[in-house]
């Protein structure tokens, strides 16, 4: 085994008695359960300040039950299933968008598995467990959520939710892969997959300082994702009615906004994890205090990063307009794809180069060089695709545009023009027509009645 590869021992996970796991799981649950509520009032008064407006201020003080009202409020409404819709389908299916939501807390760390803390007498981990593929079963619980989406989409039996399912569909598979090669670069660097030794990788550095562009394209990826502003477009109201929920109400709907705040949840807690050292405190805080990733501290931190990385969600939500979905598809697999294996070429030659023991200076010259060789090619490429666009014939031009050609009007298409609209006459000249004058005046020429007594 590379020296830089890390020893997992997970021999602390499995051995509490079955009532403590079954009181980690409750804790989990709740964990989830408690920051979606708080989120949602958070999102809805965050936006408000952003638009100079109040928010919520009435349930509660200061409308901090607001989220629990409206949850009973959807469980009191009336639950109605569409004729059309496959029943049995049309009711799994936010059953199936919401639970996977909550799995992938699993395996997220709350604190070191190492310092174990005391919970009832009995000496565990702050973590419900770990697995030596923790990051896969994440990516595999997470894609089991979209079928959720998708199924409600279809089994609704209207157009306008079916086209919804299929955007979210196209929207998984685009911004997954980016997902998983942002991945692969922290498994490179931390040797594992289990999220307890990834975290405890990140003792020195945080892996946000040594893989800056794979947490920028984790952060872009997990808001696609989940599907939220500017990336909604499953959701998108303008055109699709509110998408692949158009047809559910009652508890059925508040399931697919459960599952939609609980995925927020979790990957903020994925790139917590990943990228911002998990359970460890800040440097400033570190510095100074030795038991600052000691007991129950560790959860503060962990909560408060959490949190930040939901703010950043509320924060684009309250910021971005939505984009088109042709954007969204070229963002995906025109940027984002490419850049990512790019980047994880990057960071592979880099790891093999250390594990062949050659210096940082070396590894430097290799990079640079490797980067001044692309960037050459690109301006070659570039140069000669431009000699070859200057020695094109220009375009033939279109022909008129005619918007009444099919009997009705229709919009220009892209690079069509409407036709200039006639200027109206002035008010002086047509009362003078109406009142029996000649319609000989051109615009502007000449004043009417000369023109008439001529």
């Amino acid at each position: 085994m590379s020296p830089y590869l890390a020893a997992e021992d997970l021999s602390m996970f499995g051995t509490d008695p079955w009532w403590l796991v079954v009181v980690k799981a409750v804790f989990c649950f709740a964990f989830l359960m408690v920051t979606v509520l708080f989120s949602i009032v958070w999102e809805r008064k965050v936006v408000a300040w952003m638009q100079l407006r109040i928010g919520p201020n009435r349930h509660g003080p200061w409308g901090l039950l607001q989220s629990l009202a409206d949850g009973v409020k959807l469980m009191l409404k009336e639950d109605v299933i569409v004729k059309r819709a496959d029943k049995v389908v049309y009711v799994l299916a936010p059953i199936v968008a919401a639970i996977p939501a909550f799995m992938a807390i699993a395996v997220i760390p709350f604190g070191p598995a190492d310092n174990e803390v005391s919970v009832f007498g009995h000496r565990t981990a702050m973590q419900l467990t770990d697995l030596p593929i923790a990051m896969l079963y994440i990516l595999a619980v997470a894609s089991v959520g979209i079928y959720g989406i998708v199924l409600a989409g279809w089994s609704s039996g209207s157009t306008y939710p079916l086209l919804g399912g299929l955007r979210s569909c196209a929207q998984m598979i685009s911004y997954e892969i980016a997902m998983g090669a942002a991945f692969a670069s922290v498994f490179l660097y931390s040797g594992s997959m289990s999220t307890s030794t990834i975290v405890e990788q990140q003792q020195d550095r945080w892996y946000i300082l040594l893989l800056p562009v794979s947490f920028i394209l984790y952060i872009v990826t997990m808001v696609g994702e989940t599907n939220r502003a500017p990336f909604d477009m499953p959701e998108s109201e303008g055109d699709l009615v509110g998408g692949f929920n158009t047809e559910y109400s009652s508890i059925k709907f508040a399931m697919f906004m459960l599952a939609e705040y609980v995925n927020m949840v979790t990957v903020s807690a994925v790139a917590t994890t990943l990228f911002l050292g998990g359970w460890r405190a800040p440097w400033p805080v570190s510095g100074f205090w030795a038991g600052a990733n000691h007991g129950w501290w560790p959860l503060l931190w962990f909560v408060v990063k959490v949190q930040l990385l939901l703010f950043f969600f509320i924060w684009l939500r309250g910021t971005l307009p939505r984009v088109r979905y042709d954007q969204l598809m070229k963002l995906g697999w025109k940027v984002l794809i490419p850049v990512s294996v790019t980047w994880l070429m990057l960071v592979a030659t880099v790891r093999a180069l250390r594990n062949e023991n050659y210096d940082f200076a070396d590894i430097a010259l290799y990079v640079g060089g490797g980067v001044l060789a692309l960037l050459l090619l690109s301006f070659v490429a570039d140069m000669f695709r431009e000699k070859a666009r200057t020695a094109e014939q220009p375009a033939p031009q279109q022909p008129g545009f005619d918007p009444m050609a099919g009997g009705f009007p229709v919009p220009p298409m892209p690079g069509q023009e409407l036709p200039p609209v006639p200027r109206r006459r002035p008010r002086r000249e047509r009362e003078l027509i109406v009142s029996g004058g000649p319609d000989t005046v051109s615009d502007g020429s000449t004043d009417g009645k000369e023109a008439s007594d001529g």
